[in-house]
């Protein structure tokens, strides 16, 4: 189609067209689990670095709590701060998928000649007074260059038909929800890692102070063995086996600082540490809170990220399946231009479109492909719920073997080992006893230390692994279960 209007107005209408498009929008972060929830983590800058190398960082030092730890692991995990960084590159994903197609400039020259054309000549014969005249006339062919050359300016625009681009930035939005669900679940995650690498130095520093009393008891030991052997008391059999146990002992002491190095390293490695310039890390290791009843955990699973996450994920099944719907209908592409006609040195405007037929493709795989993986999340969303209360369940009843092994020790078998080795120490020095009773009674006595502390430490651990799947502190569930608790019996009548 032509029509002979002013063609420079439609061109700068066509670009300003094709140039609007949507400044971007920030990501909205999924909401915080409780666990960790008031602690700050890093969030990347909206715009890329120029050097993406973290800053300095004061790794902390001195004594160190379990909230140091979080805060600073929060800060400076490479793992998470990576997570965080999807989430921008999602943000620009929606940019881009928001954007439309960018239009075509089209350029096509005919009869473009690069030298000019043969002449052309005539002759024209008269009869004159003096005979036969003949008249040559030539006359010179087109020009080179631009001049004689005709030419078609345009530009091609696709618009994409049945709500593809709102639909394809659905899709994008919903992926960097998805990333931002990822990311809240790696934050849980070293939330975990922290408390349970608290909990291996502080198992450390009780084995370490446990070797080291031992130590000290077998130094005491040995001096009264040669005491008694001065005495004429004791046989030099029983000095070597006494300086036996004392290298025995001092060799365990060695391992348990070495360990204790070890779970440092492992610790302070969470927060891109490259040492542990810390001290010591600090808290009651042997308290223990009753555990809240399993039902009540199980109401808690749906804060659990991995289950929570599951509504975007739906919602970006559902939105791919009308993404591929809207694929079956073909994108209209319209355009428009101008062409110069050399002969009469006029221009006019040209218009045409293009739209393709859906006879045989209507994108009918990728529909099914969409609807199929819609139908498989709901049941990867069952699956995930069943894996979260099976591991709670799991873990749950590790906790109670673990609170029930504390509070065994604690109150039966550590106080009468306790006794019996003081008895047996004493009864040693006034001669009733053997030195083999006193060695007796020392190893049920520390072997039950160990044991108590090993208890202890699987509790801790299994706190923290319900707190993951929970999604908040089981202390605070314990407050609010007694805070419902007082406000019951307060409302009953009197």
């Amino acid at each position: 189609m032509m029509c002979r209007k002013n063609p420079w107005a439609y061109l700068t209408m066509l670009l300003a067209v094709a140039g609007c498009a949507a400044p971007p929008k920030d990501a909205a972060w999924p909401p915080r689990r409780p666990l960790g929830g008031d602690i700050a983590a890093y969030v990347p800058p909206q715009k890329p670095p120029a050097d993406p190398t973290p800053p300095e960082f004061q790794e902390p030092t001195g004594v160190v709590d379990l909230r140091t730890a979080w805060s600073a692991a929060l800060m400076r995990n490479p793992q998470l701060r990576a997570f965080s960084w999807e989430v921008r590159a999602a943000e620009a994903r929606v940019l881009q998928a928001s954007l439309p197609p960018n239009p075509d400039l089209e350029v096509e020259i005919e009869e473009l000649r690069t030298s000019r054309g043969a002449g052309e000549t005539s002759r024209k014969v008269t009869l004159g007074p003096e005979g036969f005249e003949v008249e040559q006339e030539t006359e010179e062919g087109p020009g080179s260059g631009f001049g004689s050359a005709e030419y078609v300016i345009g530009l091609s625009q696709v618009i994409e038909l049945g709500g593809k681009r709102p639909k394809r930035t659905a899709v994008a939005a919903l992926e960097r929800d998805l990333a931002g669900w990822d990311y809240e679940t790696r934050r849980v995650s070293v939330l975990t890692e922290v408390a349970k690498a608290f909990v291996d130095v502080l198992a450390a520093q009780e084995r370490v102070a446990l070797t080291g009393k031992l130590v000290e008891l077998s130094e005491t030991l040995l001096t009264t063995v040669d005491e008694r052997l001065r005495a004429g008391k004791e046989t030099p059999l029983e000095q070597t086996k006494a300086r036996v146990a004392l290298a025995t002992r001092r060799i365990e002491a060695e391992q348990a600082d070495r360990r204790l190095n070890a779970a440092r390293k492992r610790l302070a490695a969470l927060w891109d540490g490259q040492t542990a310039e810390f001290e010591k890390v600090e808290a009651v290791f042997d308290r223990v809170r009753p555990i809240p009843a399993v039902e009540e955990l199980a109401d808690l699973i749906d804060q659990n990220p991995e289950i929570a996450r599951w509504a975007a994920e739906m919602a970006h099944r559902q939105a791919q399946v009308e993404l591929a719907k809207a694929r079956r209908i073909g994108d209209l592409t319209v355009a428009g231009g101008i062409q110069h006609f050399a002969e009469e040195d006029d221009t006019a405007i040209v218009l045409g479109f293009s739209l393709p037929l859906p006879l045989f493709d209507r994108n009918q795989g990728g529909i099914a492909e969409a609807a199929f993986a819609a139908a498989k999340a709901a049941e990867e969303r069952r699956a995930a719920r069943v894996q979260v209360q099976a591991a709670l369940t799991e873990t749950y009843q590790e906790l109670a073997s673990a609170l029930s092994q504390v509070t065994g020790l604690r109150e039966s078998v550590l106080p009468a080992a306790s006794e019996a080795f003081e008895a047996a120490a004493e009864g040693y020095r006034a001669g009733k006893f053997t030195y083999l009773d006193v060695l007796d009674a020392q190893r049920t006595y520390f072997e039950g230390q160990g044991q108590y502390i090993d208890a202890l430490e699987a509790y801790h651990k299994a706190v923290a692994d319900i707190e993951q799947l929970i999604g908040q502190s089981l202390a605070s569930v314990g407050r609010r279960q007694e805070t419902t608790t007082q406000e019951t019996d307060h409302e009953q009548p009197k």
